[in-house]
């Protein structure tokens, strides 16, 4: 596939695609039922083909490798170690599995790459001036823990009923309802905490870390401080205040981990074969890495139009950006000249 007929490479070789990001048609007036139809079962759309991938691990994790309700309501080292250990097994073979076929064995080169030059190998921002050691490390050390403590927590509290349990045979309907709509929970969770990591002296502090990835890779998704892996995977504890099955816990977390390696795989389509393709969505989220201050959300909702941070990719889009950091310098400068004077 000709990545030429999609997009365009500069002199530094980055591609660009030619189409821009659009928005859903979910908060459109009038109302638009045809097209709301095709975002939520088209491919690429809500449901299919990510979303149902990590709703489908999930399921069999939950099935048959999550310990009994029985053995879970009382903590032992010994479901602590296995949730722990099965957890980075799994974020090793998905986040694996993408770094394999674009990184190690580039079974495509650089076709659809957005940024032309590949992994760093001598750059002092990473631990061992290495950006896949970097991310390795901050990925299993210490997101993949936390990840398991809050997932340890939910189900420990699910288990004792210590919070507001629905039986899925019971309320089915609800049940579903839930399950589709975690995605979008947990896109406004994640534009709230992002936003908040954006605040200067958080940013120096802890997100800065993540931003190191100017040109991420799937590695990259969870190579955060610890502090910002505890923010995100707070989003799980909705399920202690809104009813719901164990289950959806398990997919909340499990959608939270295993999704930022395709939101930062680098590439805008995984090829199979000369003329098939699949598009990541992964681009609004490589222009916040390429730019900082836009894209917070994963797209899922328009929050970023709303709130006036999104970027698709346009001239017009980055003439916004620049006169929104050009607004907020003047009123910085304004605020120093004021204090000392």
């Amino acid at each position: 596939m000709d990545d030429s007929l999609y997009g365009k490479r500069n002199k530094r070789g980055d591609w660009t695609p030619h189409s821009r990001i659009e928005a859903i048609p979910l908060f459109v007036w009038p109302p638009r039922p045809r097209a709301l139809f095709r975002w939520v079962m088209g491919v690429p759309g809500y449901i299919f083909p990510w979303n149902i991938t990590y709703a489908l691990i999930s399921l069999l994790i939950w099935l048959y490798l999550t310990p009994s309700e029985e053995t879970l309501k009382v903590f032992s080292f010994d479901w602590l170690a296995y949730l722990l250990a099965r957890n980075a097994g799994l974020l090793l073979l998905v986040s694996g599995a993408w770094h394999l076929r674009l990184y190690v064995q580039r079974r495509q080169n650089d076709t659809f790459k957005f940024n032309g030059k590949w992994p760093a190998t001598d750059n002092s921002a990473f631990l061992f001036k290495n950006q896949v050691a970097d991310n390795l490390i901050w990925g299993f050390v210490f997101g993949v823990p936390i990840w398991t403590a809050f997932e340890a927590l939910a189900l420990w509290a699910f288990a004792n009923h210590f919070v507001p349990y629905v039986d899925w045979k019971a309320h089915p309907y609800y049940c579903t309802a839930l399950l589709l709509a975690i995605p979008l929970i947990h896109d406004v969770h994640f534009y709230i905490v992002h936003r908040a990591l954006h605040w200067p002296p958080l940013y120096r502090a802890v997100h800065k870390f993540h931003h190191n990835n100017v040109n991420p890779i799937p590695y990259s998704g969870l190579a955060m401080h610890p502090v910002e892996h505890f923010f995100y995977f707070t989003g799980v504890l909705i399920h202690f205040v809104v009813p719901s099955h164990p289950f959806h816990a398990v997919f909340h977390l499990m959608h939270s981990a295993l999704s930022p390696a395709q939101g930062h795989a680098g590439f805008s389509k995984v090829l199979f074969g000369e003329r098939r393709g699949i598009d990541t969505e992964s681009y609004g989220h490589y222009l916040h890495h390429k730019y900082f201050e836009c894209n917070y959300a994963d797209g899922m909702l328009p929050l970023d139009r709303w709130f006036g941070t999104f970027h698709d990719g346009s001239k017009e889009a980055q003439e916004a950006m620049d006169k929104r950091f050009l607004a907020r310098a003047q009123k910085e400068n304004a605020k120093r000249a004021a204090s000392s004077a």
